[in-house]
Order: structure tokens, then sequence, then C-alpha cells
């Protein structure tokens, strides 16, 4: 049976949806002003896996993520490059969908946009000023009455004393009280106009709580089975949420609470003022087709594989850390599998739950989301494969694999491809394998030798080898391998080759 670490709990809790078969689940998504950063490959990646997980399992899934397409950072990036609300929007959403694909994240059922729930969001408003909840401030910004809500704190374990220690009302503030947080914002003069909605309490906008609160409830009802996010988000936007939701209609918000954990680079948050900043697209995309001014881009699908594999053979709730030396390691154990595939042709079986790997791998799974046991049993199928030769091993971790969104390239091409996050790739760009993050890290056109000078230089092998002069043939192979070639002499005289 599944269980689920709920951090509302703070325990492991045997998982039992509402109606019985039916999973719905919200995760918060990007706030689209700018492109997606590698805190963001964690999130999205981790609840695809849950998702994918849950399907797996028998459940019907109506898998919600929010975008929030209006905010003040999306109007001061409106307001910075002279086009409107819509462009920006629609140009990062663009970009978030782009590193979607690359990182094999499957499109959520729904994906509804803040902008389109301002109704919903007004009347959970009403609703919390008709109960006491919600007031209407001098300077027409409409706030949550914190100290209302009896349950304030009990999801993040703050108290309403912890968190009013050194709390002061801000010069200016109209706020009764400085715990208070805004539902509705009375519109600028100097604010772009298609920033502003028409309510009960004049031109404004809705703050960024409200939001899920109204998306969450209108496209799932009320409790939630599962509400999930970044770890970031638990205290204050998740907090918030419940007391709105909870303080407009009763009952509880969601059964069960989720929340990844942090992703640090070389141990320290992840910050533009710490130079350790990198989105996605810089991490995976083919150094040519990369651009400032394209949403989209060409991702290496190796490099894409090594990064979605890098987050999955780690715990979800685990803090993790990005460094060079890290993204090397994971491209070698991927490596490590994909070479067992193209070792041994798998079969087309599926998945045998009664094999032992099956049953380790479903065990690590249905005990919150484990996929880093579920990694271990896959390379338990590849040494297997491996030794025993047998096309059933090898199809039963293609299989498994694919549940956690890995190893369904074909091993020859996946091979072929140029990586960056390998020591020849390093040590052909001269760069330490301990390079910072700040650094860019090798461009693939760094590699000297394409696939046609590989090709050309295995069939001189070949014909040294023909001719009995091993010498030359050995030379060559040493010529290949010092460019990180590695060569695969298999039956037939037929030879194959990988970047390593």
């Amino acid at each position: 049976m599944l269980h689920i670490y709920n951090t509302l709990s703070r325990a492991k809790e045997p998982f039992k949806p509402a109606t019985a078969g039916q999973v719905g689940m919200y995760v918060c998504g990007m706030t689209v002003y700018d492109y997606c950063h590698l805190g963001h490959a964690r999130m999205l990646v981790a609840f695809d896996v849950v998702q994918r997980w849950l399907r797996a399992s028998g459940y019907r899934v109506n898998y919600v993520r929010n975008i929030t397409d209006i905010d003040d950072k999306i109007i001061r990036r409106a307001v910075e490059t002279h086009r409107r609300i819509g462009e920006v929007t629609e140009f990062y959403i663009d970009a978030m969908h782009a590193d979607e694909r690359a990182l094999g994240v499957q499109t959520p059922d729904n994906e509804p946009r803040a902008t389109e729930y301002v109704g919903e969001m007004l009347d959970i408003i009403g609703r919390l000023q008709e109960k006491g909840l919600a007031y209407q401030a001098d300077d027409g910004d409409v706030n949550y009455a914190v100290r209302g809500f009896e349950g304030y704190g009990k999801l993040s374990g703050k108290t309403l004393d912890d968190l009013r220690a050194g709390e002061r009302v801000a010069v200016g503030s109209a706020k009764r009280d400085p715990l208070d947080f805004v539902l509705w914002k009375s519109a600028k003069a100097e604010e772009p106009e298609d920033t502003k909605w028409q309510s009960p309490y004049g031109m404004g906008r809705p703050g960024w709580h409200i939001e899920c609160s109204a998306m969450s409830r209108s496209l799932l009802g009320l409790p939630l089975d599962i509400h999930g996010g970044g770890p970031d988000l638990k205290f204050p936007h998740h907090e918030n949420e419940i007391a709105q939701t909870e303080g407009a209609f009763g009952g509880h918000l969601a059964n069960v609470w989720m929340h990844c954990g942090p992703l640090m680079v070389d141990a320290d948050k992840m910050s533009k003022s710490l130079g350790n900043f990198r989105t996605i697209r810089q991490t995976v995309a083919d150094a040519a087709d990369l651009s400032d001014t394209e949403a989209s881009y060409q991702a290496n699908p190796r490099e894409a594989e090594m990064l979605r594999f890098f987050i999955v053979r780690n715990h979800y709730r685990s803090p993790q850390n990005y460094t060079p030396d890290n993204l090397l390691d994971a491209q070698n154990a991927l490596d490590r599998l994909y070479q067992a595939l193209q070792n041994v042709a798998p079969d087309q079986l599926g998945i045998d739950w009664n094999e032992p790997q099956a049953q380790a791998f479903k065990a690590a799974m249905d005990d919150d989301f484990n996929s880093s046991g579920a990694v271990a049993a896959l390379f338990e199928l590849a040494s297997e494969a491996n030794r025993t030769r047998g096309a059933r091993s090898a199809g039963q971790l293609k299989a498994l694999a694919e549940l956690l969104g890995l190893l369904q390239q074909d091993p020859v091409e996946y091979f072929q491809r140029p990586t960056r996050y390998s020591a020849s790739a390093l040590r052909l760009s001269s760069l330490s394998v301990s390079v910072s993050i700040s650094k860019e890290m090798p461009d693939p056109a760094s590699i000297p030798l394409g696939a046609d000078d590989i090709e050309a230089l295995i069939a001189e092998r070949t014909a040294a080898k023909q001719a009995r002069d091993f010498t030359k043939a050995d030379s060559i192979r040493g010529q290949l391998r010092a460019a990180g070639i590695e060569l695969d002499d298999k039956p037939g005289g037929v030879t194959q080759w990988r970047r390593a």
C-alpha cells in the first residue's frame, strides 16, 4: 500500500483518496516572468514522478499545476521590456514548456492560469469579508485578518507569537496587523491597464496566495487529495492558502501536503547574488541553439536525461546539492544503465511484478515515492543483464525505468551524442572537473571529433586489423580514446562506438 509523508501531520500515512481509485493533485507551478531554473527542475521532475507512479498504481489522476500570470515581478518585466503583460507571460510559458519537453515532464491534466479565475477569487474574498476574515484598508487593498483564523501556522509549525516577534507595521501601511496579507491589490495609476480588473473594491488585481485557493477548489473540489509544491512555499504561501480556503468554506483544504526538498548549489542556496544561478536551458541545451530571444530550444537528449536522472536518484524530500562533480557522477551512472541495454537487447514483455527487483522497485515507490530505492533496483537489473546476458532482465530494466521517465532512448544513439558532463569532455576543454558552477561547462563543440571523423577512423582501424597491422589498430583505438571515444567490438566484425 502507498504511504506518503504528510507535511501537515509530519508523518508517513497510508494514502486514502477521498474517492476510491481517483486522485486530485494540485501543485503550485511557475510565476512566468523568467526562465525556469534548476530549483524548478527539481519540482517539475519530482511531481512528474509522483503522478506517473499514481497512474501506474491504477489511480485515475487529475493532475493540476497552475501558472501565475499576474504578479509584481511580471509587471516589472513588462515595464522594463516595453511589452504587454500577455506577451511576457506567453513567452515564458512557451519557454517553460520547452524545459518540460527536454526533461521528459509530462503535461498536467489541467494547467490553469491565474487571470482566468479572477471571478472565483473575488467570490472567496467576499465570503471571507462576510465572516470577518477580510477587510478593505484605507489604501484600497483587501487584506486577510490572520488573527481571526484559529488554525494559522499548523502547516509550517509557526505560532502567531513566533511570527509576531520583531514584526512592525511599516510606515504608511494600512494593515491592521503586520501579519495580515493582501488578498486584493488596489490599482496604482502608474501600472499598465492590462493589470487591472474591476471588482467590488475598485480596480485592482489579486494577491498571489488567493489564486491557488480559487483554482484548486474550482478544478478539483475540496478537500484535495494531494497538494504539493517547492520547499519555499510551505510558508507563507501554503499557510495562507489554508487560511483562505478553510476560512471561507470550512473543512480542510488538502488531505496530504507534499513538499520536495531544496536544491543547493555548491552547498549554498541558489541565488543570482551569489553568482550560482543556473537555468534548465543553460544546463541541457545544445550551445549552438541557445538564444535569449527564443522561447524554444534544442536540448541535448543525453544531457537532459542526465539532469532528470540526477534529480530522480535522490528522494524527493531530501536536500540535493548541484555541483559539477555530482553531474559527472550522474552522467556516468546513467551511462552504465544504458550500457546494459546496449550490451543486451531487451525483450518487450513488459513488467513482471513477481520478479524480485520489480517487487523491490514497487516497495520503494510505495514508501513515499522513494525513487532512490527504485533506481537501486534498476542497477541490480543492469548487473544481472550484464552477467547473464538475459533479455528478460534488460526488458525489466527498461520497462521499470519508463515509470521514472528514464532509459527510453536508443542506446546507440544515446552514446553517440556528446555530453559536457564527462571527464573526457572536461579534459578536452582544458577545464578542471571541479570547475565552479558559476562558470560555463564545456561547449559540446569543443569535442573535436564528429561522427563522420569517428566512422572514418573506425574504418581505418578495421582495415588495419584485416591487414594484421595491430600496432596501427591499437594506435587508432588510443587516438579515439584520447578524444573520449570508446570502441566496442561486436561479433561479426562490427564495431560500435560511444562517447564516454
